[in-house]
Order: C-alpha cells, then sequence, then structure tokens
C-alpha cells in the first residue's frame, strides 16, 4: 500500500494498481491475488474459507448489535466504530469451544469479552466520568440498571469546551443473533448543569422482556449539550459524547 502525492488524485484501476480513498487519505496497492473460484474450491485455502466463513459471522452479529442500539450511536460513535467491534466479535467467535475451526459460532462464544466496549474513541466512558458507578443486570424481571452516587458535575465529568449541560443514559438490548432479532429500552436523566452545584444519586432502569435465553447488553453514556437562549442544542453533533458497554449476561442454552 502507498500513498499518493501530487497535485491530482486517482480513484479505479490502471497498470495492475488500484488507486481508491480511504480515511487515511488516497492510497494505491498492487492488484494481485488468487481467484475466488481458487479460495472457494481449492483444498489449499481451506483454512482462509474457515477464516471467512468466522469472520462473516462476527461481522453480521456486530452488525446485529450496532442496529439494536442505533439510537444511541447516532450520537456517540467514531468513524472506526463498527471495525473495532468486528475485530472484538472476532474474538468472541473464537472463544466457541463447541464447535469446530469455520463453524464457530458468537452464540457459543463468550460474549463477556465486549464488556467494557467504547462506542466512541474521541470520548471514552473512563475518560469522561471520575465517579464510581455499579451497573447490574436483573434476567429475572428483566431490568438493567446504572446507579450514579450524589456528585458535582463540575468535578465529576470532563466536559468538553462549550458544553453548558449533560445528559446521563442508559440501554438495554436483548438480541437474538440467530434469530436477528432485538429489544432495546432506554431511560435517561434530566439536563444537567455543569457547576458546582451538588447532585442527588441518579438511577437510571432500563427494561427488556424476560422471555428467551439470550445476551441482555447494558449501555451508559454521557450526552453533552449547549444551552442558547433557552433551548439545549447537541454538542459538536456528539463528537466528544462517551458510550460504553458496561455489563453483560449471558445464558447460554444447554443441550437438548
Amino acid at each position: 500500500m502507498a500513498r499518493q502525492n501530487g497535485i491530482i488524485n486517482f480513484t479505479g484501476r490502471m497498470g495492475g494498481v488500484s488507486f481508491y480513498k480511504s480515511k487515511d487519505g488516497y492510497l494505491a496497492r498492487k492488484s494481485e491475488g488468487v481467484s475466488k473460484e481458487t479460495i472457494k474450491n481449492d483444498p489449499a485455502f481451506q483454512r482462509t474459507r474457515e477464516n471467512g466463513s468466522e469472520f462473516g459471522r462476527a461481522g453480521k452479529a456486530g452488525r446485529l448489535l450496532r442496529t439494536s442500539v442505533r439510537p444511541l450511536l447516532l450520537k456517540a460513535a467514531d468513524s472506526r466504530m463498527t471495525s473495532r467491534m468486528t475485530r472484538e466479535m472476532v474474538k468472541v467467535v473464537k472463544s466457541d469451544t463447541s464447535n469446530n475451526r469455520g463453524e464457530r459460532k458468537v452464540t457459543e462464544g463468550d460474549v463477556l469479552l465486549l464488556k467494557g466496549f467504547e462506542f466512541n474513541q474521541n470520548g471514552k466512558l473512563n475518560a469522561t466520568m471520575y465517579a464510581p458507578f455499579s451497573a447490574a443486570i436483573d434476567r429475572a424481571s428483566g431490568e438493567a440498571t446504572v446507579n450514579i452516587p450524589g456528585f458535582i458535575p463540575q468535578n465529576t465529568f470532563a466536559a468538553p469546551g462549550g458544553a453548558t449541560h449533560m445528559r446521563l443514559i442508559v440501554a438495554a438490548s436483548k438480541v437474538d443473533f440467530e434469530g436477528e432479532a432485538f429489544d432495546l429500552d432506554t431511560d435517561e436523566s434530566s439536563d444537567i448543569a455543569i457547576g458546582p452545584q451538588s447532585e442527588s444519586a441518579i438511577n437510571l432502569t432500563a427494561t427488556v422482556p424476560t422471555t428467551g435465553d439470550f445476551p441482555i447488553f447494558l449501555l451508559f453514556g454521557v450526552e453533552f449539550l449547549q444551552e442558547v437562549n433557552g433551548t439545549m442544542y447537541p454538542l459538536k453533533n456528539g463528537a466528544y459524547n462517551a458510550l460504553a458497554l458496561v455489563e453483560i449476561d449471558n445464558t447460554i442454552p444447554g443441550p437438548l
């Protein structure tokens, strides 16, 4: 891979070289490789097919999880979040000890490996909030809760410049990866001024159905706002909003 330098940048193919634009700028690389038919049928590419199959499952599972919490991601996600999540989902697939290589699945892997995933690298929760909080999921009731003890906003949160207020948000998503379905519920605090005042403890709860032995994902985040003439506006399109996967409850069905 090489970077294009010059006044005019190209996209397309020429003389066995592919020119394309990426997040890193205009790049070029030599177009060479094995045909799709060879990869699909040649025994020498068995491992390639196995890896491709598992990567595909990981990508599909990551897409479903992201879709399930899309309303939150519209306000808090960096440009490389999709690829980062796929990479973590691959780890989940590889943790499946029940199936052979190439047949491993997210549903039989350890989804707890996703705990702590930050959706926005530009505004990580652990670098935005400097106060303890507790997160818990009660599968029997379907309630997913985050409890924040009393705090002083300006001492507890690293707010970006221009922010006058903030809002705390939780979301619970129960995801059926095999059936490609999910249930989502959210809860949020009122708008909190970023000042020296003392705020009371905040308890946020999102509730999902109790039926189905599917994993439940609990997300917790901070949205920053700016007040102008009594109206709240999202700050910088959410570039510094924090959102993290703080708790997961997984029940893997046993053999029939």
